[in-house]
């Protein structure tokens, strides 16, 4: 695994969506998804869970904030290099590559 690519969300699941589907859309192949769901009351997780079967998602029991959810998300990551991602953000096609480059 190349890349460990850790989301922290907090009741953005529309944007954590277009979030998701921007780097699924890469060109680059060799990652891991892990969002971490600091206990959104909008049903992120319910919602994006069967639309995106290839993320990890973690369901923290309470909002622990930002710094916490990544650290959580980086427990467990595979990659050899973390890419700690807001979940407004959109990637381009090539934008992993480049990162990486």
């Amino acid at each position: 695994m190349k890349i460990g690519i850790i989301i922290v969300n907090y009741n953005g699941k529309h944007l954590l969506e277009k979030n998701l589907q921007s780097v699924v859309d890469t060109e680059y192949e060799d990652f891991e998804i892990i969002v971490v769901d600091n206990h959104s009351s909008d049903n992120s997780i319910g919602y994006l869970s069967p639309r995106f079967p290839e993320v990890q998602f973690i369901a923290n029991k309470e909002n622990t904030g930002f710094a916490r959810g990544c650290n959580r998300g980086w427990q467990i990551a595979k990659g050899k290099y973390i890419l700690f991602l807001n979940p407004d953000t959109i990637i381009p096609e090539d934008g992993l590559q480049l990162c990486l480059a």
